[in-house]
């Protein structure tokens, strides 16, 4: 099974033939607009078999499968005491694991933005998180952290490892968090300005069926988005 997880920096309408090259099984995208008030009848029949939130039709988090996977929404909690995180879209493939769909925002939030949502909805979901893979945009990284913090980028990827969730990057290419070889966010689309914040997590049992992670070419997609696709291969 092959599946991506891409921002594709918004008006998915004009770009999602790009991903045609992949042939994936699960296409997982932020900041795409609803398929089902898109302005484009091509795009809202490219993949028919797909599930979606978001606060206004234009930009929100898109989980697009082939037409014989069975997704099956999950209805979790985004209620973290009078905070309403966003955005989180939980479901489940085909019967056998759950996937997570992130698009980690700041939500006009002074002090919980991007990965202060995360370490909320963790905070509330986190009984759930079993055989499971979370793959997103989390607009954070290690060299964030601020020591006076304790929902740091640190904090959220040690909660994950203690109920034995990893990063498949991290574990494939045997690096550390922020120390990562490999961007996946160019701001600005300047190659000099270069992060990491896209990232795949699974559980142990899904991760020991990964067999390859790849990041997109810079040379194809920076010309579309500021973000690179992540493509993850697992025998499932």
């Amino acid at each position: 099974m092959k599946i991506i997880t891409w921002n594709c920096s918004g008006a998915l309408r004009n770009k999602y033939e790009n991903l045609s090259i992949f042939s994936a099984d699960i296409y997982v995208i932020q900041e795409c607009e609803d398929p089902s008030r898109a302005n484009n009848k091509a795009y809202s029949q490219w993949r028919q078999n797909y599930l979606w939130i978001g606060d206004n039709k234009n930009k929100g988090v898109g989980i697009f499968a082939k037409d014989d996977i069975d997704l099956t929404p999950l209805d979790w909690s985004n209620q973290y005491k009078d905070h309403k995180v966003k955005y989180f879209l939980p479901c489940k493939i085909n019967q056998e694991f759950i996937l997570l769909a992130v698009w980690a925002h700041h939500n006009n939030s002074p002090t919980f933005g991007y990965i202060g949502q995360f370490w909320k909805y963790l905070q509330v979901n986190k009984f759930r998180l079993e055989n499971i893979i979370i793959l997103g945009d989390l607009n954070s990284n290690k060299i964030w952290d601020k020591w006076d913090r304790w929902w740091n980028h640190s904090n959220v990827t040690e909660q994950l490892s203690q109920i034995g969730i990893e990063s498949l990057y991290h574990h494939f290419h045997q690096e550390f968090q922020g120390e990562e070889t490999r961007p996946t966010f160019f701001l600005q689309r300047n190659q000099k300005k270069t992060y990491h914040i896209d990232y795949v997590f699974a559980s142990n049992n899904l991760k020991e069926s990964l067999e390859k992670i790849e990041i997109g070419k810079v040379e194809k997609w920076l010309t579309i988005s500021d973000h690179l696709p992540i493509i993850s291969y697992f025998d499932l």
